[in-house]
């Protein structure tokens, strides 16, 4: 039994909630957040404690890790803390706002003998893992087009009703860090590393401190070429959608769904591939709150049990790193007006 600690009460941690009450083998002892009219709430809800005295949480016996779900400028301070108190980490995504933070929590945990986890949960959809299994295998040949697209909307409320959305020092960024990170990861995970970017973000109609509008394009290690879409402000929200195309063969994902899904090495399975199965953990794209709690129940299995064998888990804290350097590149690209190497920039 990997029994955790919530840290924080905002919209995703009751995601996170009723996912450890899915898993078997997964308890949630204690929730803490600096409300504590919200805290006591998600506590009641889910039976378990509230505290809002982190040290005091952190200091317990009966927890082995926490889940951290606060603003994203706070995640690498947190899961510092945490590691440092001998509990494992799986941390909501990004790992942190900025990549020298997300270096020193990946060290910490590392030092202190900790798990890390990084919350992608879109990673565990099945079309995804079919994607991944399809790439791998070589089924789309030699990768020349691959990009990623969310078309979402926010409302100007989305952004009101929080002290800490649409921030420089707590968000980070808008529709890339935010809301595209995760679409961003997928792209990463299925084509590999980009090497160099091209970006232009703006701030278009939300009053808020970072993008609400962006685009990049994108040349990946292995020669591809590629294109990142990213919005707040594209009413009424579409489904993030990521393409992988080549020489033999193309996907693309709509969601988690595979609406493209061709080769030219027909096989038997691919019917299936294409009708899918099952619960999809996409969504989201005109509501924050409209999306299934399939993607993070998976990922919870997987995570107690790399705690419970001392195994990495699927998504290790390093991976966590990768898509917040591609947004950063994008950005200073911005910033600078030309063309910047991934590998040069430094999260703002």
């Amino acid at each position: 039994m990997v029994r955790f600690a919530l840290i924080g009460t905002g919209n995703i941690a009751d995601f996170h909630a009723r996912a450890i009450e899915l898993v078997p083998n997964a308890h949630l002892a204690a929730v803490w957040g600096r409300g504590r009219a919200a805290g006591e709430s998600l506590a009641r809800r889910h039976g378990c404690d509230f505290s809002d005295d982190l040290d005091s949480v952190l200091a317990r016996a009966d927890i082995d890790a926490v889940a951290v779900t606060t603003p994203s400028g706070t995640h690498a301070a947190i899961g510092i803390a945490a590691a440092r108190a001998g509990k494992h980490v799986l941390c909501e995504k990004p790992l942190d706002i900025d990549l020298a933070r997300i270096d020193e929590l990946v060290r910490v945990c590392a030092e202190c003998g900790v798990t890390l986890g990084a919350v992608f949960q879109s990673r565990f959809g099945p079309g995804a893992r079919a994607a991944r299994a399809a790439v791998a295998a070589g089924r789309c040949g030699t990768l020349t087009q691959c990009g990623a697209y969310i078309p979402w909307f926010r409302a100007e409320a989305y952004y009101a009703g929080s002290s800490w959305r649409g921030t420089r020092a707590l968000d980070g960024g808008g529709a890339l860090m935010n809301q595209g990170v995760h679409a961003l990861d997928l792209l990463l995970w299925l084509a590999g590393d980009v090497r160099r970017v091209s970006g232009r973000v703006q701030t278009r109609l939300r009053p808020i401190e970072v993008e609400d509008n962006a685009v990049a394009w994108l040349e990946f290690a292995n020669g591809a070429l590629g294109l990142v879409q990213a919005s707040t402000v594209c009413y009424p929200g579409q489904s993030k959608r990521v393409e992988i195309k080549g020489d033999r063969g193309s996907i693309t994902l709509l969601d988690d769904i595979p609406v493209l899904w061709e080769f030219d090495d027909a096989r038997p399975e691919d019917d299936a591939i294409r009708a899918g199965q099952g619960e999809r953990p996409g969504g989201g794209a005109g509501d924050p709150t409209a999306i299934s709690v399939e993607g993070h129940r998976l990922q919870y299995l997987d995570f107690v049990e790399a705690v419970a064998s001392g195994r990495e888990p699927g998504i290790p804290g390093r991976e966590g790193r990768r898509a917040v350097a591609l947004i950063a590149a994008i950005y200073e690209s911005s910033a600078r007006g030309c063309p910047l190497d991934v590998g040069g920039a430094a999260a703002r």
